[in-house]
């Protein structure tokens, strides 16, 4: 059993099952799902209250001036008559993911679980269902892995609780909104300059998760940046609370958390929207979003992300010893957008073919060839994602990413070679490899042989005229 200490913590043992699945899928869902707008829509709820905002000017046209409307008021719109647990974990079961789950608790305040913590949850009002409960049920039944993510440690910081005219306010809300703080600020302190959170807070914030792991038993914890703000001794408590959990239920568990959140060792750190620029010692995992804006939520304008780059992006970061975690936006009345439904058809199709090069593998001790690199310590993608990518990172056939399990090296080709696929990096002037080493080179959905030569300018294989699969291409070199 574990301490509340850091170094009884550290000692936590990585998932086994984790290492396996590589890759999962989960999704932000709310009443600030309603307005389908902003750049970011899960924040909504903060930002409909700032003047000027898109989303204050979207409110103010829509549903009329927030004193008169608040977020609240949007609860009953959030009615998600569509969604069925089944549909969507067999969805996401399809889709090739090893685990998933929801949002449980954004930085709104509003709780997707049956709650007898917080009265402003989903069993409550709006859909009158158990999200959380629901969709644990119908993952597992599906063979996956169960996930919750937590992003309420921000809600402290989220709402105008200095603004009279709005129901941020008002003490009738708190339990919404937040305990009232800060209420005679003005200028920058009232955004940034906050005191931080007090004892009432932290404590809401502590028994929210434990209810959560009393009543779900996640296989997973993810948490937003808002965790570096809560009190060292909460954080202590709530990790032992989890991990110790875990070892009386008899499973193996995991926290994922941003920047040095937590101290190393103690879960998986997450770089939101982006990756490592190289092969990495620790792993790491990235949370990213179906949509081609960080939307967040399902935004109406927002447009999509190809399956290709979704599936490159994935394969790269698994060779550079990370994990992907990727999100989408279901409506608010619980329809799945069609464009999620195409991007999860093409993951899952590739996956079907490709698989065995991700689930289950490690990465290898080189992990590209190609041009296409990411600048050094461009871990957050907010840079890469806007300015980057869109210019500088079509992954052709001379990008080439590494995995290796039991005695196969697959080299994983993100553009379809022309007559021959040429691998520099495997080279027996580098000593890795040598050429009696190599037993067989085969294309993974592809039935016929293939030819190879292996000689000062590197391994050079002969490819066939049909495609076995579309956006990369996996070549499974065997060793004796």
């Amino acid at each position: 059993m574990y301490d509340e200490t850091w170094s009884s913590l550290k000692n936590h043992r990585r998932p086994e099952w984790l290492d396996d699945a590589k890759y999962g899928i989960y999704f932000h869902w709310g009443p600030y799902s309603v307005p389908e707008c902003g750049i970011n829509g899960s924040w909504y709820p903060n930002q409909m209250y700032i003047k000027g905002m898109k989303q204050n000017r979207h409110h103010v046209k829509h549903y009329g001036d927030p004193s008169k409307f608040g977020y609240k008021d949007l609860i009953p719109f959030f009615t998600a008559e569509f969604f069925d647990a089944d549909e969507w974990a067999k969805l996401i079961k399809d889709a090739g993911a090893k685990f998933a789950g929801p949002v449980t608790e954004h930085h709104d305040g509003f709780s997707m679980w049956k709650s007898d913590v917080n009265e402003w949850n989903a069993f409550n009002m709006g859909p009158k269902r158990d999200i959380v409960g629901e969709m644990a049920t119908s993952l597992r039944k599906q063979g996956l892995k169960f996930m919750t993510a937590f992003h309420h440690a921000h809600r402290w910081y989220f709402y105008p609780h200095w603004k009279k005219k709005f129901d941020t306010s008002d003490p009738k809300y708190t339990e919404l909104y937040g305990p009232l703080h800060d209420e005679n600020a003005r200028g920058i302190k009232a955004w940034f300059r906050q005191d931080p959170p007090n004892k009432e807070f932290l404590d809401n914030w502590f028994t929210k998760i434990k209810e959560v792991i009393d009543n779900y038993q996640p296989d997973l914890m993810w948490f937003d940046f808002g965790l570096g703000r809560i009190n060292d001794i909460y954080r202590k408590k709530m990790v032992a609370y989890y991990y110790n959990k875990a070892e009386n239920w008899g499973k193996e568990v995991e926290i994922l958390y941003k920047n040095h959140d937590l101290p190393p060792g103690v879960g998986i750190l997450d770089y939101e929207l982006g990756k490592s620029s190289q092969l990495t010692y620790h792993k790491w995992i990235t949370d990213t979003t179906v949509d081609n804006q960080g939307a967040w939520s399902f935004v109406k304008k927002a447009g999509f992300k190809t399956p290709k780059k979704i599936i490159h992006d994935l394969v790269d970061r698994v060779a550079k010893n990370g994990y992907l975690l990727m999100n989408f936006g279901p409506k608010a009345n619980g329809m799945i957008p069609e464009e999620t439904k195409v991007i999860f058809k093409e993951l899952g199709d590739w996956l079907r073919v490709n698989g065995e090069a991700i689930y289950g593998s490690t990465s290898w001790s080189i992990a590209e060839e190609g041009p296409i690199k990411l600048r050094k310590s461009e871990f957050i993608e907010i840079q890469v994602f806007l300015f980057k990518e869109r210019k500088n990172s079509i992954y052709s056939s001379k990008d080439i990413r590494f995995t290796s399990k039991g005695n196969a090296l697959y080299a994983i080709v993100l553009g379809w070679p022309k007559n021959e696929l040429r691998i520099k990096k495997i080279n027996p002037r580098k000593g890795l490899i040598y050429k009696n080493d190599i037993k067989s080179i085969t294309l993974l959905g592809y039935d016929g042989k293939l030819s190879w030569e292996y000689g000062k300018k590197g391994l050079t294989i002969q490819v066939p005229e049909i495609k076995p699969c579309k956006h990369a291409f996996v070549f499974k070199i065997l060793f004796e």
